[in-house]
């Protein structure tokens, strides 16, 4: 009886181990199977195992910044962003850049300089001597046809009789001055053939209000812009549906003055929702989010074609001028004040402006009051490779442009190894640096007529991006805000 008992008790437990192995060991099992399959398949179908640069690399680009290189000083840092593929942008026959057409642009110093496809791609500096100016040509060029063939604009309609007409409506003139991209934008977007009388029709709906013209204004001044915004959305969002049928994700307005970034203060749901086109684009600041609003690079107006680089004997290692208005600019003149390569003044100029840009190697971006200045645009025209030192900066076309291909992007507390940084990069890296330069300088220039992948025509582009949003509600706006808020105590 001890017996059965003994046998019964060693089989209801070996019957009750093997049970539980079973239910613990086959769905495992199945499970692991199930994966294997699902990543062969995978790895057989699709491009996602492969180097090549496909439209999801293209899409999430939107979803990180592209800085460049980065230099701090324990190592080199590549950018996050460092494609391995080849590729070459080319523009139509007619397209020119100084007088030559794209074409011969792009090919300048490839055999001749000795750098030649599928050599040496890396160095020890983190340098790619092959890069591209372009993250990937086949979609940029099918996109921005796309664009130019179907994007349409609606612009909110105001009388020339209208009280605020000269912030509303484009200016009557050729615009000027340190914030003139606002002005050249408007005035080229009226003209074009993007713009749409259908409110149907239209992918964006653009906010016309000019920050630049209203902070001039003695009925408004700088402290009274907020309240002209809050009152200019609850004016169209009273007399027109499209405001409310978004909640503004379809719209978007563009500013490049730095009171641009406080004039949404009492209108949330533009900084939130509406697509930002400004120059101020800090994204450690909250009032503009990176890849739902857009850098509009701040450029000096010039006429005629860019100077002859060719000729320009660059004596100095590096140059910057600009007055001392951050502490990234005292601890510049503190550090690099009495030295004999890198030239820093503050204050007038002896020498013209243009020749230490001609003059010098690197040209040096140095954040202000905001990380936005000209100087990089100053610093592409006359073919000197931009250095910039301003943290957080989300660089204009950065969805488009690969940054790290014609200029530097140095640490603020780098700045005392300035000379260190800039001696490292070999004459053959600087040859392709200023290359590029060269490629990606018609970019960034302002035309009263428009003409294709100049500044308004990349402005625009950004704007296709973005042409489709998500929609906040006002509870949602009001959590986030306050949660932000919570987080900086």
């Amino acid at each position: 009886m001890v017996r059965s008992s003994s046998l019964l008790h060693s089989f209801s437990n070996n019957s009750f181990s093997n049970s539980f192995r079973s239910i613990f060991f086959i769905p495992t099992t199945l499970a692991l199977v199930t994966c294997l399959f699902i990543l062969i398949y995978i790895s057989s179908t699709s491009k996602l195992f492969f180097t090549h640069h496909t439209q999801l690399e293209h899409d999430l680009l939107l979803l990180k910044p592209s800085l460049g290189y980065s230099f701090n000083s324990s190592k080199t840092q590549q950018d996050i962003q460092s494609h391995h593929h080849k590729s070459s942008f080319y523009a139509p026959e007619s397209t020119e850049v100084a007088g030559q057409s794209w074409n011969s642009l792009h090919n300048i110093g490839r055999k001749e300089d000795g750098i030649q496809e599928g050599k040496q791609p890396f160095n020890s500096n983190g340098v790619n001597v092959n890069e591209e100016v372009f993250h990937d040509e086949d979609i940029f060029l099918k996109d921005y046809n796309e664009m130019n063939r179907s994007f349409k604009i609606y612009v909110y309609p105001h009388k020339k009789d209208d009280p605020y007409a000269h912030a509303l409506l484009p200016v009557d003139f050729e615009p000027g001055g340190n914030y003139a991209s606002e002005s050249y934008f408007k005035k080229a977007l009226m003209q074009s053939h993007f713009i749409t009388e259908e409110p149907a029709e239209a992918d964006l709906f653009f906010l016309p209000f000019s920050i630049a013209r209203l902070r001039h204004d003695k009925r408004v001044s700088v402290g009274g812009i907020p309240d002209f915004v809050r009152s200019y959305i609850f004016n169209i969002s009273q007399k027109y549906p499209y405001w409310n049928r978004t909640g503004g994700t379809d719209h978007f307005y563009v500013a490049c003055h730095s009171i641009g970034r406080s004039a949404m203060e009492k209108a949330e749901e533009v900084k939130f929702n509406a697509i930002q086109v400004v120059c101020s684009s800090s994204y450690f600041l909250p009032g503009y989010i990176a890849h739902k609003d857009a850098s509009l690079p701040q450029i000096w107006p010039r006429h005629g074609d860019p100077p002859n680089v060719a000729l320009s004997r660059r004596k100095n290692l590096a140059f910057f001028a600009g007055a001392i208005n951050s502490p990234v600019r005292k601890k510049l003149l503190e550090v690099w004040k009495n030295d004999s390569e890198i030239y820093v003044h503050f204050g007038r100029l002896p020498t013209p402006y243009s020749d230490e840009l001609l003059g010098s190697k690197f040209c040096l971006h140095l954040k202000g009051f905001e990380v936005n200045t000209a100087r990089i645009g100053d610093a592409l025209y006359y073919g000197c490779v931009p250095v910039i030192i301003a943290n957080h900066y989300d660089l204009p076309f950065t969805d488009i442009l690969n940054w790290k291909s014609f200029s530097l992007v140095v640490a603020t507390l780098d700045i005392p190894l300035l000379k260190k940084i800039l001696h490292r990069v070999s004459s053959e890296e600087y040859t392709v640096l200023q290359r590029n330069v060269l490629k990606v300088r018609k970019h960034f220039q302002w035309n009263l007529f428009p003409t294709d992948y100049d500044a308004f025509y990349m402005v625009m582009y950004e704007l296709w991006l973005r042409r489709n949003s998500l929609r906040f509600s006002s509870s949602e706006l009001l959590n986030f805000d306050q949660h932000y808020k919570t987080c900086l105590k």
